[in-house]
């Protein structure tokens, strides 16, 4: 397995609206420590569609991890300029990301045409990635659904899911490495 893909919610569906929203912190974590244990077992690239929430900050863990592994981080959106509606502080960090990725490319040329464009998009990174990382509560579909509902069609695909019991997990595990956080300090 050398390509992941990893997707979830956007961050309005957890109700977070600020970067810098301490709930973040403990997504960024559970997500680095499933990306380091994919790349420890040989995987090679990390592929997103960098959308703000779980793939953006997906993107932002993979650039921090560069300085210690050797990972690739491909961004694959739908469409070109599907930045352009999000706030602008959200806009120049994803501009950041695009230009740290080892890949960068749009599905589809040009803007938004239709929603198809999301599914094309699905399916390009399914066909390219060899496994998926969904942050994913079943009682909570959100967007992540309209994924899962493809690639359950798809044969030899595997998932891997973050749980909201991970999630709490990380944060137990947070309370006694990093107890800052909580504090409301730097924590790095």
């Amino acid at each position: 397995m050398k390509r992941l893909l990893v997707t979830g919610y956007k961050s309005h569906e957890l109700g977070i609206f600020q970067e810098n929203d301490k709930r973040v912190a403990f997504i960024k974590e559970a997500l680095r420590n499933r990306i380091i244990a994919f790349l420890e077992e040989g995987g090679e690239w990390v592929l997103v569609s960098c959308q703000p929430g779980v793939e953006f900050w997906t993107a932002q863990v993979v650039l921090e991890l560069k300085e210690g592994y050797d990972v690739s981080l491909a961004v694959i959106p739908p469409f070109e300029g599907a930045e352009e509606r999000w706030p602008e502080d959200i806009q120049v960090m994803y501009h950041h990301i695009i230009e740290e990725a080892d890949f960068y490319k749009p599905v589809y040329k040009g803007g938004y045409q239709g929603a198809f464009q999301f599914k094309a998009k699905d399916r390009f990174l399914i066909e390219h990635s060899d496994k998926a990382l969904v942050l994913y509560d079943e009682e909570t579909p959100g967007t992540p659904k309209y994924f899962l509902a493809m690639v359950q069609h798809v044969d030899n695909y595997e998932l891997e899911w973050i749980t909201p019991q991970d999630l709490e997990d990380t944060v137990e595990e947070l309370e006694w490495t990093s107890p800052e956080i909580f504090r409301g300090e730097d924590a790095h």
